[in-house]
């Protein structure tokens, strides 16, 4: 929804003063948590999960481990989708000085489909990482932190763009959801647009490093809560290897990125 390839316009970015107009609650909050959300997302989910323990269904083991097969399936989606929009069209996602900014309106590839992809994505990942977990005080707090949060984003996301570009932006907000892509129109959206994986897997790389160890010590956690170690040894050693194989997966890509043999 967002890109950033010039320095230029950063006064229009915040200046719902300019036109005499006052942020509603919910854009001054997005514009507040764009700012500092690298830094209170982890924190505040991370710390609900640490006060917390997982439950599980009906006090089965079982039950749990279907459940975190769902956990998972959700994330992979999100991650999935994260990685289609990627590939067919990156932007800029992190602004300018920590506040909204964009050079340009973003419509093609998956931004046909949807407004927010990306955060969809996210959304979807931390959503597969709360159902793993399962903890009544997670989804109390984690889930609507999340969704207020996200909301509230994509609020001062759309309130500078429709400063900036006018009724072309709210063109595009009357022909594409905000939400939901429509998946109906992919073929036509990535028609001619060529899928990059080698930006995918430098952009992404971080991102799927950090979803996918923190399942697995949840998962390994979940083990040890119900059970001593040698009755669940089989599944923590396995979550062990795939940490191992995740962490020997980004240190390889870090090297490629940073020797610069792996370019986008």
């Amino acid at each position: 929804m967002t890109e950033r390839q010039a320095p230029r316009v950063e006064r229009q970015g915040s200046s719902a003063e300019a036109r005499g107009d006052r942020p509603g609650l919910l854009e001054r909050w997005g514009t507040f948590l764009f700012r500092f959300r690298d830094f209170l997302f982890p924190v505040v989910i991370v710390a609900t999960i640490a006060l917390s323990r997982p439950q599980f269904p009906r006090g089965s083991r079982t039950a749990d481990l279907w459940l975190d097969l769902v956990g998972i399936l959700v994330a992979l989606a999100g991650q999935a989708l994260r990685i289609t929009v990627i590939g067919y069209r990156y932007i800029q996602r992190g602004g300018r000085n920590r506040r909204v900014h964009a050079d340009d309106l973003v419509t093609g590839g998956v931004f046909a489909l949807s407004r927010n992809p990306l955060y969809v994505g996210n959304i979807l990942v931390l959503f597969g990482l709360f159902i793993i977990w399962n903890a009544p005080l997670v989804y109390l707090v984690c889930v609507p932190f999340t969704v207020i949060g996200y909301r509230g984003i994509v609020a001062a996301e759309e309130a500078f763009l429709s400063r900036k570009f006018g009724e072309a932006y709210d063109e595009y907000c009357r022909t594409v959801n905000r939400w939901i892509p429509d998946f109906r129109k992919f073929r036509a959206a990535v028609e001619g647009i060529p899928f990059n994986w080698r930006r995918v897997v430098l952009k992404e790389y971080g991102s799927w490093t950090s979803w996918i160890s923190t399942a697995g010590v949840m998962i390994i956690a979940e083990s040890l809560f119900t059970a001593p170690y040698g009755e669940s040894a089989f599944l923590t050693n396995a979550m062990v290897a795939l940490l191992a194989v995740v962490l020997a997966a980004y240190l390889v890509v870090r090297w490629l990125k940073l020797t610069k043999r792996l370019r986008a």
